[in-house]
């Protein structure tokens, strides 16, 4: 019999990718978007309007869906956005996480079956280390209101699992990018400017801070690591990355060179884009999803800025100007 997964913020980046994986494993995939996308009353069958800012339908769609597995990928998941709306990102990205574990508390208790939840974690919890590299230990320090709703999430995750006996994951993911990644976010803000500088579409990019280093992977290979955790025999909450740390500047010159540029002929500094409290580094140990889950990255820093440049540079040729 085919399992039945419900997917929030189902068209996002990591969502796109886990549908594509849930598909080739043969799962009936539901998901819900935020009610603010177009074509109201025109939703296809799998697809489900939900705001977790409010989460007054969550009851109605999980008895509708009836899903085995639940991830909640939903969120206002932009680091330096969280400042400016603060208590917003609060709502939805923490007090909607515990919305979505209250609907399906009340869902197994009416319907007396098991439903398995993934949690969307962040490295950004872990803020202003204090070891490096970080893994399941490291203490919380965030540094943004992001990171606080994702602390928020993170501890009502554990508190479910261990008050209700749920099975309730926290998947703490460093940092996962690709050519679907948001375009407000730094590696795509890069990867088209670069596309567009070398069509001559654009002259310059502006950027904040350039130094800060992040564990960046591939959203593909991320979101595989998620349905390992639910496919696990016990809930756990698991570092997911790969170890390895670049910079902003790194992934400018990866990006600007694969185009045969010279991002110092175009890169402008703007302390407007700073974060008002920086994340300076963010480095993963892994090592206990490895062993337990056999789980490991598959595309390399340098593949993943050339994939993401060359699908910017054809999307530009297509639709530039």
């Amino acid at each position: 019999m085919s399992r039945t997964a419900l997917i929030t913020g189902i068209s996002g980046q990591d969502g796109s990718y886990l549908t594509e994986l849930l598909h080739e494993k043969g799962y009936r995939v539901h998901g819900t978007v935020a009610c603010k996308a177009p074509g109201i009353g025109e939703t296809p069958p799998h697809l489900h309007y939900c705001d977790l800012g409010d989460g007054g339908n969550l009851d109605t769609i999980l008895d509708e869906v009836q899903p085995d597995e639940v991830y909640n990928l939903a969120a206002q998941s932009h680091v330096r956005l969280s400042f400016d709306l603060p208590v917003y990102t609060a709502d939805v990205t923490g007090v909607g996480t515990l919305r979505v574990l209250e609907a399906i508390r009340k869902h197994q208790r009416r319907h007396n079956r098991n439903v398995r939840f993934y949690q969307a974690a962040s490295s950004e919890m872990f803020g202003e280390v204090s070891e490096s590299p970080q893994r399941e230990t490291t203490p919380f320090h965030p540094r943004s209101p992001y990171s606080c709703a994702k602390v928020f999430a993170f501890w009502q995750t554990v508190n479910y699992r261990e008050s209700y006996d749920m099975f309730a994951t926290n998947g703490i993911l460093f940092n996962h990018e690709s050519p679907r990644r948001g375009e407000a976010f730094v590696t795509r803000k890069i990867t088209i400017a670069a596309a567009r500088i070398k069509l001559g579409l654009q002259k310059s990019l502006k950027l904040g801070n350039l130094e800060a280093r992040r564990d960046w992977g591939f959203a593909g290979d991320y979101v595989e690591a998620m349905w390992l955790m639910l496919q696990h025999d016990e809930p756990l909450d698991l570092v997911i990355g790969t170890g390895e740390t670049h910079s902003v500047r790194e992934f400018l010159e990866e990006v600007f060179a694969y185009h045969d540029l010279d991002y110092h002929d175009f890169v402008e500094f703007d302390a407007a884009l700073q974060r008002p409290a920086e994340v300076s580094l963010l480095c993963a140990d892994a090592s206990k999803a490895h062993k337990v889950l056999g789980w490991e990255p598959k595309v390399s820093f340098t593949q993943l800025a050339h994939m993401m440049a060359e699908a910017d540079l054809e999307a530009q040729q297509v639709h530039g100007g």
